[in-house]
């Protein structure tokens, strides 16, 4: 391959390739990379130019890989699969217990407990850095395969990840979500049915978040309609005022941040039932935890717990 050809195939351009296999839509694929949509279309223009062939074809308004667009998109995972490998590989042999730890969170997620660890954390390790990034559910898995975060905090299961061979998962607690409403009747019972639910409009997360994905499987599973959905937000907070400052507007949130938060609520807040239930979780690829650092503090994270539980720790930060 000439020097002109390799310049094309930059670690840049197979990013924007691969980026565009996940959404399927240049304006999409452009809004979320911060470019253009001509430079997008210019740069995928170049490989197909290279390649000698199209990656995309188009039927209507859609557009579908074509058999070489699948081998390019096979061939460009296991480059990053490599890149990623030989990262790690250098952090476990030249690290030792210092340097920086990179930690993707899911935006939707409690972080009160992650938080008070990090402060304790850097008390027995100030030579080690923690980067704290809030995350949406895509973001965080596009950090992990992309090598950008060594650890994600999120929700599992999670159906939009396909391939599990190089990851693994330490659970941090079960996460069960409640119902957040004004009905004394369904106070009294103790249980929100599915049915109960949906008697008032919501405040909701907004449509691609994990927990709306959840929820909406949960509701067509027990054959019950989805409830009707009056506003949309990115945060349990906006959620809990909006609910709080309207009339009638039930919404849903993670038990986790109900009791951090329990001063915040005037509203009951019941579980439902059938119980809506996910694994908070650490994720990471398996060579990871071979890094002195990070192993340390998984280690220091288990030290943490037995000393005062998850739960107890919410409660403690009210």
């Amino acid at each position: 391959m000439d020097e002109k050809s390799r310049r094309v195939f930059s670690s840049k351009a197979l990013n924007y390739f691969d980026e565009l296999t996940k959404n399927m839509s240049y304006t999409k694929t452009a809004q979320s990379l911060g470019i253009t949509q001509p430079a997008l279309t210019q740069q995928i223009k170049k490989i197909e130019k290279v390649v000698g062939v199209p990656l995309f074809y188009s039927m209507g308004k859609k557009i579908y890989l074509t058999d070489a667009g699948t081998s390019l998109l096979k061939a460009t995972h296991e480059i990053f699969d490599v890149i990623n490998s030989v990262t790690d590989k250098i952090q476990q042999e030249s690290s030792d217990k210092t340097g920086t730890i990179s930690i993707g969170l899911l935006s939707t997620a409690e972080s009160m407990v992650i938080e008070d660890f990090i402060v304790e954390y850097n008390r027995i390790n100030p030579n080690v850095e923690i980067d704290l990034n809030l995350l949406t559910r895509k973001e965080i898995w596009d950090h992990i395969e992309n090598n950008r975060i060594d650890l994600a905090i999120m929700y599992l299961p999670d159906k939009n990840i396909k391939n599990w061979k190089i990851y693994k998962s330490k659970k941090i607690i079960n996460d069960n979500i409640v119902l957040v409403h004004n009905d004394d009747k369904i106070y009294k019972k103790g249980i929100a049915s599915y049915r109960d639910a949906i008697e008032k409009p919501w405040a909701a997360y907004l449509k691609d978040y994990y927990l709306s994905d959840l929820l909406k499987e949960r509701f067509r599973n027990a054959l019950v309609d989805q409830p009707t959905v009056v506003a949309r937000f990115s945060s349990p907070y906006q959620l809990l005022k909006f609910a709080q400052s309207s009339e009638d507007i039930y919404t849903v949130l993670p038990l986790s941040f109900c009791i951090a938060h329990a001063s915040m609520f005037k509203l009951y807040q019941t579980p439902l039932e059938p119980a809506v239930s996910s694994e908070l979780s650490f994720v990471y690829r398996e060579d990871k935890e071979k890094i002195p650092r990070i192993k340390e503090f998984l280690s220091e994270w288990d030290n943490f717990l037995a000393d005062k539980n998850y739960i107890d720790r919410l409660k403690s930060s009210r």
